[in-house]
């Protein structure tokens, strides 16, 4: 249910930046990093969580601060939203409505999100052609990538865009030519 209602508070966001961005070509650009700034403030700040999501402080004392922290540092969008977001009994869900709207941004702007993992360290080069191959492969102009190494896959690569997978590490194979054996009956 939370997720549900952040994805909503988000496309909200996402939908008067794209209408606010057929005015000004840079806006769109601009909210993504006022989000960001924003964003990195709660996470920065505990304390803010913990005020804005304490039961026996009311609304309109979560709102004044809100305003006194934010009006004239973001913009009145912004400003906006989090005293909607208070209102609505949604602060503990700012972190992923804010996180929900910079992914939403960069889908837009044709930027995906890529993990590889690998049985060994890869050198600059072969990311760069992973990275490279990606591109040529899906729709997207730029990707934001994460490797890691896990020994245990033995060797090949597993990546993940989004919520696909795809897996040609060599555990993998292997454990595929398991199942395939097991399925023979021999009489």
């Amino acid at each position: 249910m939370a997720k549900l209602a952040a994805n909503a508070y988000g496309d909200a966001l996402f939908e008067l930046t794209l209408e606010k961005s057929k005015d000004n070509s840079t806006h769109m650009d601009e909210m993504l990093q006022e989000v960001v700034s924003v964003l990195d403030s709660f996470k920065a700040n505990m304390e803010l969580k913990k005020l804005l999501t304490h039961p026996q402080i009311s609304k309109e004392e979560k709102i004044t601060v809100i305003e006194k922290i934010y009006k004239g540092r973001a913009s009145d969008d912004i400003v906006g939203l989090l005293v909607t977001i208070v209102k609505n009994g949604r602060a503990s869900e700012i972190n992923a409505i804010f996180e929900y709207f910079i992914n939403r941004v960069k889908e837009y702007n044709h930027i995906g999100k890529a993990s590889v993992v690998s049985a060994v360290e890869l050198t600059d080069e072969l990311k760069k052609k992973i990275e490279e191959k990606l591109i040529s492969l899906t729709d997207y102009k730029e990707f934001e990538m994460s490797y890691s190494v896990d020994k245990n896959i033995l060797g090949g690569l597993i990546i993940r865009i989004g919520d696909r997978v795809v897996d040609s590490s060599l555990k993998n194979k292997i454990n595929s030519m398991c199942q395939s054996l097991e399925k023979i009956h021999i009489s």
